[in-house]
Parts: C-alpha cells; structure tokens; sequence
C-alpha cells in the first residue's frame, strides 16, 4: 500500500513522532495507523532505555488547585530547549491535570494512572521517543487542607502549595505566603 504525505502527518500529529519515522512505521505496517502507533511506541522505548543513565536536570514545574486539594508535578528532561518547548509545557499540564482529577497518594500512583492514550508513564514514554531525549516524572506532592493555594515562579522552574487550616484567610495573603515559601 502506498503512503500518502495526508497518511504521514496525520500519524505525526497522533504521535508527535518526526516524518521519517511515521513514513517508516506506516511503511513497515503496510498502512494500518493502530499498527504504526504501536511500531512508534516501541521504538520511543528503545529510545527510553538508551537515554535511561542520562541526567535530566532541566524541566518544568506546574501547580494547581481545587477546592481543598492542591498538587504540583515536576517533568524533568535534560535540555533547557525542551524544557521551554510547548508540547512539553502541555504535557507537563496533561500530568498534572490527571493529579487534580485522579487524587493518587504517590508518585508511583501518578504515573499509573490512565489517561485516553495510555498511563501517565507511557505519555511520557512515548514523548521520550519522539524528542530523543530522556524525560522523568521528578516529584509529585500533594495536600488538602481547609484552604489551599500555590504560586509558580516564573518559567515554570519552581513552584510551591501551601495549606491552611483557617479557610477564611484573605487571598493575597495567602498567595504572599506561598511566594515566601519559594523563595526560601
């Protein structure tokens, strides 16, 4: 079967995976998407095990609340390129939106919890593949408490949650204390 350059990006778009490698997996699938996905897949953990002693020391750190709980992830990947690059940015989001709805106690937890395309790990698995470069859920911490805010530093390289036992503190307040607390 012939694979068109609509077939291609189409399987990019899905995958995130570079044109050869999507030309190649379609190729090698003979056309099937579900085929092709799984051959990407597998080589995004190929990558994964060969980057496996790799620093990864850059990144990017998000924090969120809602209602009485409050979580913040970090994403970790090894260049500061990455790092600032939107689709990682999102995914660094992905994760953390499935923090807020899912509640996990530990990291562990986070990272089996499913998402529409797979478990929080083979997200960032399948990312791993498609940038080349090693990538690692650095932290997850979470609380609930009466009231609960956070603060994110700029560039998303830091970020902090605070809890409070009196729910009726002033906002601002708050937020200024969560800012302290980041700059310690």
């Amino acid at each position: 079967m012939a694979v068109t350059m609509a077939d291609i990006q189409h399987l990019r778009k899905m995958t995130g995976a570079g044109m050869m490698d999507c030309k190649n997996a379609l190729n090698e699938a003979n056309g099937d998407f579900d085929k092709a996905m799984e051959i990407i897949r597998k080589k995004g953990q190929a990558v994964a095990a060969k980057r496996e002693d790799r620093e990864a020391s850059e990144g990017c750190v998000l924090a969120a609340t809602a209602g009485d709980f409050a979580a913040v992830v970090a994403l970790q990947c090894e260049t500061d390129f990455v790092a600032k690059n939107e689709e990682f940015i999102a995914l660094t989001q992905q994760i953390l939106d499935a923090a807020m709805a899912n509640k996990p106690e530990t990291r562990e937890e986070l990272l089996a919890v499913e998402m529409p395309n797979g478990t929080v790990s083979q997200l960032i698995t399948d990312k791993i593949g498609a940038t080349g470069e090693k990538m690692e859920l650095g932290f997850y911490e979470h609380i609930t408490a009466p009231y609960v805010t956070s603060y994110i530093h700029m560039g998303n390289k830091l970020a902090t949650i605070v809890g409070f036992n009196q729910p009726s503190l002033e906002e601002q307040v708050a937020k200024d204390i969560a800012m302290q607390v980041a700059a310690m």
